[in-house]
C-alpha cells in the first residue's frame, strides 16, 4: 500500500476538496446537523477505507440517501432516534456481507454501469453550473431533479442571470483555467506538477482571491458563497457537536423499517459504485463485494454511534480519486484524515474557499465521466448495448436507483430476446504437467451477462504460470460484458504469467492484444 504513496497523497488532497462541500451539502439536504456529514466523511475515509478491499473506492455520505434521511428524521421525531436506525442499518449490512449477497454486483450489465457513470457525470455538470456562476441556493450534494429551493435542475440554470455573482464567476473561471492547464499541459512537463495537483493550486488561489477582494463591492465574495464548516470556539463546543443514538427507541417498529430501507438502498448504491469504479480503474482491480458490504456495515455502525449520516461508497469521490492517479486505499484513508484534521485545526481557513472554485473541480470530474466519446463508443457497440445505456442516462437525471433499475430491466429483456435455451455455458478441463498447469475452457453456444460472476470466478481462480486454452468455436452469442471480462483478464494475465490461446473459427491466436477488437472482426459473435 505504501509503495504508491507519491500517487496517493496528491490524489487524496483532490478527493478531500471534492468531499468537503459534498459532506456539508448532503447533511444540509438531509435536514441533519452539518457536522454529521463531516463525521460520515471521516468514518467513510478512515474506517471503511481501511476495512474495504477496494483500492480506489472512496466512501462517505451519499446524495442518494438524502431524501430517505430527511423523511426518516421527520417521521421519527429526532435526530438521536434516527441514529439508532443508522446503527441497525450497519448491522444489517454486515449480515448481508456474511450471507455473501455481494454477488448481486456481478449481475449489473456493463451498459447500465456505463450509463450510470455517464448520467452521474451529466448531473454533476448541470448541478455545478449554478454554483460556478455564484447561485448557491441549492446545497452542494443535492443531486435530485426537484431541488430543496423549489427549483429543478434546469430552472435553476435559467435563473443564473438573476443571481450572478461577478467575483464567484471570475475566480471560478480562473480555477477552471488552472485545472485545464494542469491537466493538459503542466502535468506532462515534470513530476512536480503531478505531485502538486491542479485542484490544490486552484483552491489556494481562490482563498487568496477572497482575502484580497474582501469588501470590494464589485468582485468581493460574500460569505454565503463560501464553504461553511462549523467552527467550535472551545474543546467543549467541539465535543458538543457529536450526537448519540437514543436506544430507548430500539423497540419502535418504524426505526427497524427505516433501518432495513437504508441498509438495502445503501448496499445497492455501494455495489453499483463498486462495479463502476472497477470499470474506471486503469489497473483493472476486482473489488471483493462481500468484504465491501462488511466494511460499509461496520462504518455505518460507528458513524451512527457518534452522530454521523449513513455511508455508502460514492462514485463522485471515487472517480475523482481515479482521475487524480490514486493507486491504493491509502488515498481514501488520507482524505478522511485530512477531513478530520481540517475541521479541528483550520476550519476558519476552509471557510475562505469560494464554492465556485470547488464547482470548477467538480465540472472537470463530471466531464471526464460523461465525455462525448462515451456515447460514440456505446453506439458503435451495437443497439443491445446502446439502448440500456441511453435509457439509464436519461432516467438517472430524475432518480439514480430508478434509472439503474429500468436500465437493468431493459438489458434483461434484450438478453432474453437474444438468448437461446442453454443449460451449460462453460466446460473446463484441467491438466497438469511437470512444467505448467494446463487448462482448457470451452464456451457454449450462448454466453450472457448472467454468466459474468462464474466466468470471473473461474478466471481469477487460475493459478499463476497457467497455459489457458479458450475455445469459442461453438459460441454463437458472446455478451459484450463477458468480452470485457476477457479483456480485463488479459491485462492481468500478463502480470500473472498466464498465457492465453484463443481458438476460434477464424483460427488460433496466442495472447491476443485485444479481445474486444478480435470479436469485432468475428461476424458470428454479436
Amino acid at each position: 500500500m505504501f509503495k504508491t504513496l507519491k500517487q496517493d497523497i496528491p490524489s487524496s488532497i483532490v478527493v478531500f476538496f471534492v468531499a468537503l462541500p459534498l459532506c456539508l451539502g448532503i447533511a444540509l439536504a438531509s435536514g441533519a446537523p452539518l457536522f454529521s456529514g463531516l463525521i460520515a466523511g471521516i468514518i467513510g475515509g478512515v474506517v471503511v477505507g481501511a476495512l474495504s478491499g477496494s483500492k480506489i473506492g472512496v466512501s462517505g455520505p451519499a446524495a442518494g440517501l438524502a431524501a430517505i434521511v430527511l423523511s426518516a428524521i421527520t417521521d421519527l421525531g429526532s435526530f438521536e432516534v434516527f441514529l439508532v436506525a443508522v446503527v441497525l442499518a450497519g448491522i444489517i449490512q454486515v449480515l448481508f456481507g456474511v450471507l455473501k449477497l455481494g454477488i448481486i454486483a456481478y449481475y449489473f450489465p456493463s451498459s447500465v454501469i456505463k450509463g450510470m457513470l455517464t448520467g452521474i457525470g451529466i448531473i454533476i455538470i448541470l448541478k455545478q453550473i449554478p454554483h460556478f456562476f455564484g447561485l448557491d441556493k441549492n446545497p452542494e450534494g443535492g443531486w435530485d431533479f426537484f431541488q430543496s429551493d423549489g427549483q429543478n435542475t434546469f430552472s435553476e440554470i435559467l435563473n443564473i442571470g438573476e443571481y450572478l455573482q461577478t467575483g464567484s464567476l471570475l475566480i471560478g473561471l480562473i480555477g477552471l483555467a488552472i485545472l485545464l492547464l494542469w491537466d493538459k499541459v503542466l502535468s506532462k512537463k515534470g513530476k512536480i506538477f503531478t505531485i502538486i495537483q491542479g485542484p490544490l493550486v486552484a483552491v489556494a488561489i481562490g482563498i487568496i482571491f477572497y482575502i484580497i477582494t474582501k469588501g470590494n463591492s464589485t468582485i468581493g465574495i460574500e460569505s454565503s458563497h463560501l464553504v461553511s464548516v462549523p467552527v467550535p470556539d472551545s474543546i467543549d463546543s467541539f465535543i458538543g457537536q457529536f450526537s448519540f443514538p437514543d436506544f430507548s427507541a430500539i423497540t419502535n417498529s418504524a426505526v427497524w423499517l427505516i433501518a432495513f430501507t437504508m441498509a438495502l438502498v445503501a448496499s445497492l448504491e455501494t455495489l453499483l459504485c463498486v462495479e463502476a469504479t472497477d470499470k474506471l480503474d486503469p489497473d483493472k482491480n476486482v473489488t471483493p463485494t462481500n468484504r465491501e458490504l462488511l466494511a460499509q456495515g461496520t462504518g455505518n455502525v460507528i458513524s451512527g454511534l457518534i452522530g454521523g449520516l449513513p455511508i455508502t461508497q460514492v462514485i463522485v469521490r471515487s472517480s475523482a480519486n481515479i482521475q487524480s492517479g490514486g493507486k491504493s486505499k491509502l488515498s481514501a484513508i488520507i482524505h478522511g484524515l485530512l477531513l478530520l484534521v481540517s475541521v479541528v485545526i483550520i476550519p476558519n481557513l476552509l471557510n475562505k474557499i469560494p464554492l465556485s472554485v470547488l464547482a470548477a473541480i467538480l465540472l472537470v470530474v463530471g466531464y471526464k465521466l460523461a465525455k462525448p466519446a462515451v456515447f460514440k463508443t456505446m453506439w458503435n457497440a451495437g443497439w443491445r448495448q446502446f439502448i440500456p445505456f441511453i435509457i439509464t442516462v436519461v432516467i438517472l437525471q430524475y432518480n439514480l436507483l430508478l434509472g439503474v433499475g429500468i436500465g437493468l430491466a431493459v438489458g434483461i429483456l434484450i438478453t432474453l430476446f437474444q438468448s437461446f435455451k442453454n443449460s451449460h455455458f462453460l466446460h473446463k478441463v484441467e491438466e497438469n504437467t511437470n512444467s505448467e498447469h494446463h487448462v482448457k475452457m470451452t464456451l457454449a453456444e450462448e454466453v450472457t451477462f448472467f454468466n459474468k460472476a462464474t466466468i470471473l470466478k473461474e478466471l481469477d481462480a487460475l493459478p499463476n504460470n497457467t497455459y489457458l486454452e479458450l475455445d469459442v468455436r461453438k459460441t454463437n452469442y458472446l455478451d459484450y460484458d463477458v468480452i470485457e471480462i476477457l479483456e480485463d483478464f488479459a491485462y492481468k494475465a500478463k502480470q500473472r504469467q498466464i498465457d492465453i490461446k484463443l481458438i476460434s473459427e477464424r483460427g488460433t491466436v496466442e495472447n491476443p492484444d485485444s479481445f474486444i477488437e478480435f470479436f469485432k472482426l468475428r461476424p458470428k459473435i454479436t
